[in-house]
């Protein structure tokens, strides 16, 4: 057995992994004690039943709590592979169409890339078979396979003309850090997994963000399940004021381990957008922010997965994941099985009331109107306007913005106290945005004053 190759804080997969019963095995006898020993030396948790009456490994899994499992050689490497978002395929994304399947996203360096297959383009045929009218779980079956395997498909691409390409089965890994800027000059990062290069990917993000003139940010951990406990230092280090990563307790000492310090940081008012599927590293990171006041924390309490997994190598290359410890942040609050509780809790998307408040916060002269509820008029908005307000008003000073993205074209009229936007396009049913007046130009002795408000519209 080898020591502990890495420790892990991970609950959510895009994988599922059969569980491979190891009794045919000539030395599950060994590899039974093998793990009997590890576990009594160093898991944390409790062991529902008699661990030296276990015979088999799936006794003794069945004994440990949800997180500890036993993985063949070929099931860690997948596992890994899914923290990395590493998959094999040929590396597009599908959705549904009456005439076949529809290509919405190309992956680069896939095999579908390198045989000249883009978005828009439509799936006819694979392998001679049509998947007209067929399901996306169809679909892909069809197109599964081995890596370096090939398959043939059919397409029909936006001209109207068709093609057939042979595309080899490659192994690609998934965008696991999105960006981009939002209106107000906010910074927005979308981070899906804590992969090993996750920290580096955030980091970069933030510099190329800033470069574009980003300056305040929302890092969205929403549905992230986890990954490397050093990703989750290192992203801390990212942060003023936070100095302490987690506190651990294993099963025999404490720990306080300290972040990463890093040469780059968010402001302190970044925003932190988690849900209830915002599991282990990523309760880890949130925890340790609010705790140190390093960042806001809006959306709904997180999974609630505070224990921290190791992986141990056995004598045949197979692999035991053991949880190990308990993590909590700087402050000492109970995770597991409990989450995190954010800042701000919201009933909607949580980017909708971070970018507000991220807006909000460019604009403390001005005047907050009361917010205009379950819109059903998508195509034309009229606000009432305080008498002390509409004299101030400008028609082309005012904006819309969707909230989570960028400005509206709108044409505005005022008319008395009234205000009346029209939008270029019908506003998004179930959607949030932010109405910003700014005043006329100042007069001599005579200050001018804007105002804001925050609009939802009707879901349909």
């Amino acid at each position: 057995m080898k020591k502990v190759l890495w420790s892990f804080v991970f609950v959510l997969s895009f994988f599922i992994f059969p569980f491979t019963n190891a009794s045919a095995a000539s030395n599950e006898q060994q590899l039974v004690k093998e793990i009997k020993g590890i576990i009594e030396e160093n898991y944390v948790g409790t062991i529902h039943g008699d661990l030296q009456k276990a015979k088999t490994i799936p006794e003794i899994i069945e004994m440990l709590d949800p997180y500890s499992t036993y993985f063949t050689k070929k099931e860690f490497e997948e596992f890994i592979n899914s923290i990395e978002l590493s998959t094999i395929g040929i590396g597009v994304i599908i959705e549904e169409h009456e005439d076949g399947i529809h290509i919405l996203q190309v992956f680069e360096n896939s095999g579908a890339f390198d045989a000249g297959v883009v978005a828009g383009d439509t799936i006819i045929t694979i392998n001679g078979q049509s998947v007209a009218g067929s399901s996306t779980q169809e679909a892909s079956s069809l197109l599964a396979g081995d890596e370096n395997t090939k398959i043939e498909v059919t397409l029909r691409h936006a001209d109207g003309k068709t093609s057939t390409s042979t595309i080899t089965r490659k192994k690609f890994t998934l965008p696991n850090v999105e960006s981009g800027l939002l209106f107000g000059n906010v910074g927005y990062i979308a981070m899906s997994s804590f992969s090993e290069d996750g920290a580096k990917l955030v980091k970069d993000a933030l510099i190329q963000l800033q470069q574009r003139g980003a300056t305040s940010f929302i890092l969205d951990l929403q549905n992230n399940g986890g990954g490397y406990v050093t990703t989750a230092q290192e992203i801390t280090g990212l942060f003023p004021k936070a100095k302490i990563a987690f506190l651990l307790e294993e099963a025999h000492a404490s720990y306080k381990v300290r972040a990463v310090n890093q040469n780059e940081k968010f402001p302190a008012d970044t925003r932190i957008l988690v849900n209830r599927y915002s599991a282990s590293a990523s309760e880890m990171l949130a925890a340790t922010l609010q705790d140190q006041k390093s960042a806001i924390l809006y959306g709904e309490t997180t999974y609630g997965k505070g224990c921290m997994q190791g992986f141990f190598e056995l004598q045949d290359g197979s692999y035991l994941k053991l949880t190990i410890g308990n993590f909590t942040g700087p402050l000492g609050k109970t995770i597991n099985e409990v989450g995190v509780k954010p800042n701000i809790q919201t009933k909607t998307a949580p980017i909708f009331q971070a970018h507000y408040d991220a807006i909000k916060a460019q604009y403390t002269n001005y005047k907050e109107l009361a917010s205009l509820k379950n819109v059903s008029d998508t195509k034309n908005l009229t606000v009432k306007v305080p008498s002390t307000l509409s004299s101030q008003m400008s028609e082309d000073k005012i904006q819309l913005i969707a909230l989570g993205g960028n400005e509206v074209p709108i044409t505005a009229k005022v008319d008395g106290l009234s205000l009346t936007i029209t939008p270029s396009k019908p506003l998004t049913p179930g959607r949030e945005y932010m109405l910003l007046a700014h005043p006329k130009e100042q007069k001599a002795n005579k200050a001018q004053q804007g105002f804001y408000l925050r609009i939802t519209t009707t879901k349909k």
